[in-house]
């Protein structure tokens, strides 16, 4: 298949310029005030708006769990 009109470089960074990545927003955690992704659960606490949705003590025991398990499982 042959171009038929050939763009520019010019034309082609020009279209190119809108594809920027942006820098992310960070907000403060209301419960916490860490800094946190904006319309995302905070990491530190488990909260999101106010409301607890993470049990993050919870899954940091089960994870220490596994881990236990593992390493009895290898000796």
């Amino acid at each position: 298949m042959v171009i038929r009109m050939r763009h520019t470089s010019s034309h082609t960074k020009n279209r190119r310029s809108h594809h920027a990545l942006k820098e992310t927003n960070f907000t403060k955690c209301s419960n916490c005030t860490e800094l946190k992704k904006r319309h995302i659960v905070c990491l530190k606490c488990g909260f999101y708006r106010g409301n607890k949705v993470l049990d993050l003590v919870k899954k940091i025991e089960k994870k220490q769990k596994k881990i236990k398990a593992k390493e009895n499982k290898a000796n």
